[in-house]
């Protein structure tokens, strides 16, 4: 029997004493690959940040098996890419649990944040600031921040939002590794084929959780629409190759 990687009971969640998810329950395996699905504003992002541990419990609890390592990334709009930083500082801050913010890194962290980018396609583009990078290229840089971080829990905040189908491609290549390494990896999406194609485990929510379970039979048997379940794809505009 798998062992459980997260446990949610009766989570309640929001800012400043307002409610923007509640009476969320259920646990999430070890290894698991689990897509996070529904409308603008219905929670999903505000979940992601109750399990990674950014936003403290109104009610209920969120408990992680011991020893767990967390990496968290939100979405992109949240993140200041005028920061004067290159690539190669953006990737090295997922040495930070390990070294801490201020200590040298060593030829084998340097050798990590190499193979890193080489991974995402970014070999060569160490000393590139950050603001000079595409959509596309920034999102790759942040996934290779995660691989350095080398997390057993990875929570991942709509990633793959306007950036080009090839991108698209790569990283869910590099998603589809952390699940065959048993690493547990939860993604908030948009795009259904995406999650009907890749995803074992979907949760919809909606304020509350609505459904929770193997992919194929929540959508099927869901009683929302999917033009419900993903409200962001059908409103959103297609973005060109980068």
């Amino acid at each position: 029997m798998s062992e459980v990687a997260i446990s949610l009971q009766e989570l309640t969640l929001g800012y400043d004493g307002n409610i923007a998810i509640e009476a969320v329950s259920g646990s999430f395996l070890t290894g698991s690959l689990t897509a996070v699905i529904g409308p603008n504003g219905s929670g999903k992002s505000t979940l992601m940040k109750g399990i990674a541990g950014i936003l403290s419990p109104i009610a209920g609890s969120c408990h992680s098996k011991p020893g767990v390592r967390i990496a968290y990334l939100p979405q992109s709009s949240e993140l200041d890419r005028n920061f004067p930083a290159n690539v190669q500082d953006l990737v090295s801050l997922g040495l930070w649990q390990d070294r801490g913010l201020l200590k040298r890194h060593s030829g084998k962290d340097k050798m990590r944040i190499s193979d890193a980018l080489n991974s995402v396609g970014l070999k060569g583009f160490e000393d590139t600031p950050i603001n000079q990078l595409s959509g596309g290229q920034f999102q790759r840089a942040l996934f290779a921040r995660v691989i350095v971080q080398d997390a057993s829990l990875i929570l991942m905040d709509e990633p793959f939002n306007a950036i080009d189908a090839p991108t698209v491609e790569v990283l869910l290549s590099l998603i589809k590794t952390w699940h065959s390494d048993n690493r547990t990896v939860i993604v908030v999406i948009h795009d259904p084929m995406l999650v009907k194609q890749h995803f074992p485990e979907t949760i919809i929510v909606n304020g509350v959780l609505l459904a929770w379970g193997e992919t194929s039979k929540v959508l099927q048997d869901s009683h929302l629409p999917l033009p419900f379940c993903f409200h962001e794809e059908l409103t959103s505009n297609k973005v060109a190759p980068e």
